[in-house]
């Protein structure tokens, strides 16, 4: 296991029945699904109110709003319902690999200056030596976790950041303690569906 993971609140529903299962991830997918034109994907909560739609097989589907319509203003259409198989996966295994020129920042403070700005000050930051920095090859927020991974020109940058685990950063008028954790990136090396 790696050292140090940036820290994210996250919540385990799944269900782990002996020390064997311990390093496994109970999945729960969001269904994308592909359909034909005119069809629509309709997920129900319980299996016997599916179940009944589909023994029923033909629907007419009100599709007017309003009580008092005339017949000819009515508007209803004529569907039909069938089981659809989705395969979902069983088993997943991911290959982790950590970067070798690669950081993540979080705890970065909330001051209410541009994305572009803070970037530049933790850019100027970390590209200088005397902070255990080197040159700065890019920059990136990550979507929606308030993180930075920065990356180095050069091997061995990282390292001894990562090493250090915290480090104060003089922004504005205040100096606030970032957490720095290894880069690591994700590839399915195997994917079983049922």
């Amino acid at each position: 296991m790696l050292p140090a993971l940036p820290e994210k609140k996250m919540v385990f529903k799944g269900l782990v029945t002996n020390k064997e299962d311990m390093n496994k991830l109970m999945l729960t997918p969001l269904i994308h699904y592909p359909l034909l034109g005119g069809s629509a994907l309709i997920t129900f909560e319980k299996t016997e109110v599916a179940q009944r739609i589909i023994e029923q097989k033909e629907h007419m589907v009100e599709l007017s709003y309003g009580e008092e319509l005339e017949e000819i203003d009515r508007c209803r259409m004529r569907v039909q319902a069938a089981p659809v198989d989705i395969l979902l996966p069983s088993a997943l295994e991911i290959r982790l690999t950590r970067s070798s020129r690669s950081i993540i920042v979080s705890e970065l403070p909330s001051l209410g200056i541009p994305e572009e700005a803070l970037l530049d000050k933790l850019e100027l930051f970390f590209s200088k030596t005397k902070n255990g920095g080197g040159e700065v090859e890019s920059r990136e927020f990550l979507d929606d976790s308030g993180q930075v991974v920065l990356t180095f020109a050069q091997d061995r940058v990282a390292e001894p950041l990562i090493a250090r685990g915290s480090i104060q950063v003089l922004i504005g008028k205040g100096k606030y303690e970032l957490k720095i954790s290894p880069c690591v990136s994700g590839d399915i090396t195997n994917m079983q569906v049922r």
